[in-house]
């Protein structure tokens, strides 16, 4: 089969590859037809890493993508001819942590496109447990993809106690950000927006944001503590940027909490301590998502526009070099481009 590998720092080369095979009783084999590139996936394309996870080249990249169902062993036989979107992430369900349902830090965790894991999914064919495949329904693949980056954003907005009424911050309005401004909004909040990129931020106003603004230009904290004098009850952070971590604890009230999504490029970020203590900030780092992969696909049919505005690029299987490169420059208003199957 035919799949896209990194050959090393922003070089992706179009190889041939074993055909994955079903080996147990519960894998199915999908046929990808839609990928999205994220944002983790650009930092291995360009640096090569995210801090201790370091790309051995040739690595086959890829995490977010949607098929169809082609073949499956006994037990997972009724998924044959389903439409799925896909959960990258294979826990081995025996450990300390999957038993206490901690399957997205499970101690022998296997992710597509993760370095010294499993092969991306950005290739003809993949093969996966049927518990990682969510059946979509009639709804567009390149559109499926968005429930991984939807998922994250789901567990983000969980984990940080979002209930209705509450005034939450997003910082950062790339897909994961987009994402969870509709997962707050779901969860019945009111939602405040930023992004040094007007067209990105201006979609989150499009999306229903009570506010959104550029922070290299706007003051964030007059417009929103303007119309919320007590503060925020929750910041998602999700932009990976040291002025995002230092305005979401201004932002936030006492009591809030400031979930952390972002993945900086540093290998470490500060806090200011004192204003967190008084405060008594909680602060959540956000690894993935666990069991948000079935809301996702509810939320995306509820939802129709939103998958719509954050996947803005669709391109062919062999402009995969093409898409990669319009991501990591942020070039003609990009949020998510899909790369469609071959």
């Amino acid at each position: 089969m035919k799949a896209w590998s990194l050959a090393g720092p922003g070089r992706l080369e179009l190889i041939e590859a074993d055909a994955p095979k079903i080996a147990a009783d519960d894998e199915a084999l999908v046929k990808v037809e839609a990928v999205g590139v994220c944002g983790s996936d650009i930092h291995y394309y360009r640096e090569g890493r995210i801090g201790n996870q370091v790309v051995a080249y040739p690595f086959r990249i890829g995490h977010e993508c949607a098929g169809t169902v082609v073949d499956a062993g006994p037990r997972a036989r009724a998924l044959i001819g389903r439409a799925v979107a896909v959960d990258p992430a294979v826990s081995c369900l025996m450990c300390d942590q999957c038993r206490a349902g901690r399957l997205h830090t499970c101690r022998k965790l296997q992710f597509l496109g993760c370095p010294g894991q499993l092969d991306g999914c950005l290739a003809e064919f993949i093969v996966m447990p049927a518990r990682n495949l969510y059946p979509v329904g009639d709804l567009d693949l390149a559109h499926a993809v968005v429930a991984e980056p939807l998922a994250v954003s789901i567990y983000a907005v969980r984990r940080a106690r979002v209930t209705p009424g509450m005034k939450v911050g997003v910082l950062g309005c790339g897909p994961i950000g987009l994402c969870a401004l509709a997962a707050a909004q779901a969860a019945g909040a009111t939602v405040y927006a930023t992004d040094p990129i007007d067209w990105r931020h201006e979609t989150a106003a499009a999306l229903g944001a009570a506010w959104s603004g550029n922070p290299e230009r706007d003051d964030v904290e007059a417009e929103a503590l303007g119309r919320e004098p007590a503060g925020l009850d929750a910041v998602i952070e999700a932009a990976g940027e040291q002025a995002a971590l230092d305005q979401a604890v201004r932002l936030l009230k006492p009591g809030g909490a400031l979930a952390v999504v972002g993945i900086p490029e540093a290998e470490r970020v500060s806090l200011p301590i004192h204003e967190l203590r008084r405060k008594e900030i909680d602060v959540l780092n956000i690894r993935r998502q666990t069991d948000c992969t079935e809301a996702a696909v509810e939320l995306l049919h509820r939802r129709p526009g939103l998958a719509a505005a954050v996947v803005t690029h669709l391109m062919s299987f062999e402009e995969a070099g093409a898409a990669f490169e319009l991501v990591a420059n942020q070039d003609d208003r990009v949020i998510k481009a899909i790369i469609a199957g071959r």
